[in-house]
């Protein structure tokens, strides 16, 4: 092969070839009588290595190093973990699809594309002109794009329904409401904790997963970055009840 067609086959510029060929990380290869380089499979399956290491996220040094460490590796076995980072690709491939057909079914609302399991969710939530009650469906929107475990997403939506027709979440939400300008230790913080921890079904502690990551890392830190501090501390009253609570 000469060097547009390898660039070719794995999905990469001449340009990037030769950029690995200064920095040592593709070997050049023999050339022809005629002047040009004469590429093989195994120089292929070493340029494709490289591409898959970096969408990975290593820098061209980490690369390098990897390489380094498997330079006794045969044919077969670089040839067998291309194709299982190959597979995990198509994995995450066929659920971002899965994903998409999701948003898909669903018809817009002011929340953007959601999924069906939000939609049922957020259709059962009370009209109120409550901040707090707004604020609670972008962080469900967030909820919704952050984790990408659609069995829990669906078990957890699910489990709050019960919650989102209770006619007693708008008094929640008011008292909520009036903690905006309120300090952290403003004594109606606990007791109003505490009533949210009684209105929570059983089911929605049952939903969040054993290692307590119902989202991405971050989505706690968001809910809390973007609450005044006496909202902010209602919510860490009730994730530290929930965590005292445990499962059942």
């Amino acid at each position: 092969m000469r060097i547009g067609e390898i660039a070719a086959l794995v999905g990469v510029t001449s340009r990037t070839v030769r950029h690995y060929h200064h920095l040592g990380l593709l070997p050049e290869p023999a050339r022809r009588t005629n002047g040009y380089r004469d590429y093989a499979v195994r120089d292929a399956v070493l340029l494709a290595r490289i591409r898959r290491l970096t969408e990975l996220g290593l820098g061209l040094d980490e690369v390098q190093d990897v390489l380094a460490d498997d330079a006794g590796s045969e044919l077969t076995e670089v040839l067998g973990e291309l194709d299982a980072d190959l597979a995990r690709q198509e994995a995450e491939i066929r659920a971002r699809r899965r994903r998409l057909a999701e948003l898909m079914e669903n018809p817009p609302s002011a929340e953007g594309p959601v999924s069906p399991a939000l939609a049922r969710l957020l259709s059962g939530l009370p009209t109120t002109g409550s901040p707090s009650a707004a604020k609670d469906r972008e962080l469900l929107t967030l909820l919704d794009t952050a984790s990408g475990d659609g069995d829990f997403r669906g078990r957890f939506y699910e489990a709050l329904r019960p919650l989102a027709q209770d006619p007693g979440m708008l008094d929640l939400y008011r008292r909520l409401d009036e903690l905006a300008d309120a300090t952290a230790g403003d004594p109606r913080v606990v007791p109003l904790a505490e009533d949210l921890m009684a209105a929570l079904p059983d089911a929605v502690l049952a939903s969040i997963p054993t290692d307590g990551q119902p989202a991405d890392a971050g989505f706690g830190e968001a809910v809390l970055a973007e609450s005044p501090p006496a909202q902010a501390e209602v919510v860490r009253h009730v994730m530290r009840a929930l965590l005292e609570r445990g499962p059942g």
